[in-house]
């Protein structure tokens, strides 16, 4: 019987082993703007399948004879393109749950600290861009900002003969769903660390400003930053790295508005100023590693980072007084994301949705401004 689709695991490892393989977006442009699988071509024929036009994928100019997995956002659309494709005499087939189940898809980075005496691993959301980080040193890890089930990070931790000790959050996310607390359940013996709030209401071990937490050799230092949100946290690795979670970009900055007022808009843009001035104030060879990207991430295994000078220099607003900072975040602000305050009151209760995951979590994060 001919394969007519292809699970997310599947084409995943196809794309991380680097197969040939060509990846044919069908969806609307304006969907495949919000976020995309990284390396796919695109051709519109979203409507002309809709309606079941048998011609819909005549004209799609696709290169050799390469195996073609068709996309859309839930798969259904796709398998219709995937058949006309086969029809055609291509080998063709279609991605199953689309974008949606995507959106849990993944890949890993090793990212080269000097002067330290940890392993840093970055795990990516490769759609929607939310990244986390394994940091190792003696066979001890600790895991920030778990976005992926708590399968993965075990996965790979097995695979090189660590155990995780930690679970670190950098702050109460908004965008997607934490799985912090469930990875400390099950890695067995792990301490799960917050920042200091009152927002939780599960028991976590409070992370205060410039705490310093020991991980084999090496010391994560926290840097209460915040902005984004009250209790954003930043930590800085061995004063060589820093975890920033969703205040400093490689091309931006933390917005400043979700689940606030106007009032509280303008005062948060005004904290997370003075928290940016604090994190410039670092040495300018100090890696940043921001807890998301607003691109969809290669399976290149180029670390997505900066130093400290490359960001300054990269991102306009960090040069600005802080009123014309204040104006420009406001002023920029992007739309929230989808489901924001349904995925935030879940991880301020730390349980799992009723829904499906990849309905809840579905689109590109929209963290960044500036």
């Amino acid at each position: 019987m001919t394969r007519t689709s292809i699970d997310v695991e599947s084409l995943r490892e196809m794309l991380e082993r680097g197969e040939p393989v060509t990846v044919l977006d069908v969806r609307p442009e304006d969907q495949r703007a919000e976020w995309r699988i990284p390396g796919s071509i695109h051709f519109d024929a979203y409507k002309a399948l809709k309606a079941k036009d048998p011609s819909a994928m005549e004209g799609v100019d696709l290169p050799g004879r390469l195996p073609v997995v068709t996309v859309c956002g839930a798969g259904k659309t796709s398998a219709i393109a995937a058949e006309q494709l086969r029809d055609g005499g291509l080998q063709a087939v279609s991605l199953e749950g689309g974008m949606k189940a995507w959106s849990l898809a993944w890949n890993t980075t090793e990212v080269p600290v000097e002067g330290s005496r940890a392993r840093v691993v970055q795990i990516r959301r490769t759609g929607k861009g939310c990244l986390s980080y394994l940091v190792e040193s003696e066979g001890e890890a600790v895991v920030i900002d778990t976005a992926l089930e708590p399968e993965v990070y075990i996965e790979i931790v097995d695979d090189h003969g660590w155990k995780i000790r930690g679970v670190l959050e950098t702050h109460i996310h908004a965008d997607h769903l934490s799985r912090s607390r469930r990875l400390a359940e099950q890695a067995g013996e792990v301490t799960l660390y917050l920042p200091e709030q009152d927002r939780v209401s599960f028991a976590f071990t409070p992370v205060r400003n410039e705490d310093v937490l020991e991980v084999g050799a090496a010391k994560l230092k926290a840097l209460s930053t915040p902005g984004h949100t009250p209790e954003s946290t930043s930590y800085l690795l061995d004063d060589r790295a820093l975890f920033t979670g969703d205040t400093l970009f490689v091309g931006g900055v933390g917005r400043s508005d979700l689940e606030a007022s106007p009032e509280e808009k303008r005062s948060r843009a005004q904290a997370l100023y003075h928290s940016l001035r604090h994190l410039l104030n670092l040495p300018p060879e100090t890696i940043t590693l921001p807890g998301h990207t607003s691109e969809p991430v290669p399976f290149d295994e180029e670390p997505i980072s900066g130093t400290i000078v490359q960001v300054r220099e990269g991102v306009e607003a960090l040069g600005a007084s802080e009123d014309d900072f204040v104006e420009r975040i406001l002023e920029q602000l992007p739309p929230a994301p989808s489901n924001h305050h349904r995925i935030l009151k879940l991880n301020e209760a730390g349980g799992l949705p009723e829904e499906e995951i990849t309905e809840l979590e579905a689109g590109a994060n929209r963290c960044a401004v500036g």
